[in-house]
């Protein structure tokens, strides 16, 4: 019997395999490092160079100054640049990129049905026994009511998170934030802190246990990954700084956009619950956008979204409100993109506050974004 094309197709379809082959041949994954397709010069390309390459003056140290950059369209890398001494090989600080991937950490756990977002704090971290009504998924939210102020290098003397990284509260960061009173019942108010992130991170010793927690990170989710760069530093009481310390590669922090851009699903293995991923993607029902910032990112679970929240506009007004962003000091960024195939990771320097999210995502599309087909 001959076989003709047509017929072959026929028999494929008969048998059920030729949409499992077609969407084996359309998704790409870093195995074990990313496929590379870089994109062709053009007008484009060179306005997003331009952009996020300029001259550097290192005395001043002022204006956008990117380390790295890395576009990831349908699961090839498509873009890759660095400026010294950022390398390739260099695994750089995330900055607060660290809540995102911490809550990723977690999906695993949850997904494990390790603990629940309404559980009680205090029933996975005793220490927070004075503060019973606070929830997991409260400080999933930044929503603990905690009287907590995340003030940087304009505010060091008033400052939490300050005080917490680098003076009283560095031996126990957890303890340190239990010890804060309340000043709002917890789910009713946002306010950002690094202290709810790592209280989240002591919760985890008990969660999974003290001796599987010492290379949990590893072990949920950056082996089955493919990660092998990462570092996550650790206070003096033994628990993962969540809010801040978590260093890797350019190239490897792309992976954890892929697994978010692909629902939590890593080749045939869901490593995420769809729900965990969708909770991160939710925003925080009782957010109110602040005085100061009126269109600043709305906080989803340890993630960061771009929703139209009460009568005010999408916080970057050119970019899909499907975009899922960890956010990191100094111009940070990791951002999902799937409406338009698209992860993209900044590493970055950025001092004086001139880095315009809204614009440069606008030009990473302009130059290297696909449309998804239905």
């Amino acid at each position: 019997m001959t076989f003709t094309p047509f017929s072959v197709r026929r028999l494929l379809l008969a048998c059920g395999l030729l949409a499992a082959c077609s969407m084996a041949h359309a998704e790409n994954w870093p195995d074990p490092d990313w496929s590379t397709a870089p994109a062709p010069a053009s007008t484009a390309l060179s306005a997003l160079e331009q952009y996020a390459f300029p001259p550097r003056d290192e005395k001043e140290r002022k204006g956008v100054r990117t380390d790295a950059l890395v576009v990831i369209r349908d699961g090839v890398l498509v873009y890759e640049r660095y400026a010294e001494p950022t390398r390739a090989s260099t695994a750089h600080l995330t900055w607060s990129m660290s809540k995102s991937l911490w809550a990723t950490v977690m999906g695993v756990a949850y997904g494990r049905g390790l603990f629940r977002l309404d559980a009680p704090v205090a029933q996975y971290y005793p220490a927070f026994a004075e503060h019973p009504q606070i929830k997991m998924g409260h400080l999933l939210n930044w929503a603990s009511g905690l009287n907590w102020q995340e003030d940087y290098e304009y505010a060091p003397l008033k400052s939490s998170v300050v005080a917490m990284l680098y003076t009283r509260g560095r031996g126990d960061m957890a303890a340190f934030t239990a010890a804060h009173e309340a000043d709002a019942e917890p789910g009713t108010r946002f306010r950002y802190s690094s202290g709810d992130s790592n209280v989240l991170a002591a919760a985890m010793k008990n969660i999974v246990g003290e001796q599987a927690y010492a290379d949990y990170p590893w072990t949920a989710l950056f082996e089955p990954l493919g990660i092998n760069s990462a570092t996550w530093e650790r206070d003096a009481s033994g628990t993962y700084i969540a809010s801040s310390y978590a260093y890797l590669t350019a190239r490897d922090l792309a992976r954890v956009g892929l697994l978010m851009q692909r629902d939590g699903r890593w080749h045939d293995k869901q490593l995420l619950p769809k729900a965990w991923v969708d909770f991160n993607r939710t925003p925080y029902a009782n957010y109110l956008p602040q005085v100061d910032k009126p269109n600043g990112a709305v906080p989803g679970g340890q993630w960061w979204l771009n929703k139209a929240v009460s009568a005010n506009a999408k916080p970057w007004p050119d970019v899909p409100d499907d975009v899922l962003v960890a956010s990191g000091h100094w111009g940070q960024g990791l951002y999902v993109i799937p409406s338009k195939n698209l992860v993209v990771v900044r590493y970055a320097d950025d001092r004086d506050g001139s880095f315009d999210r809204n614009h440069f995502l606008k030009l990473v599309m302009a130059a290297l974004a696909t449309e998804v087909q239905p």
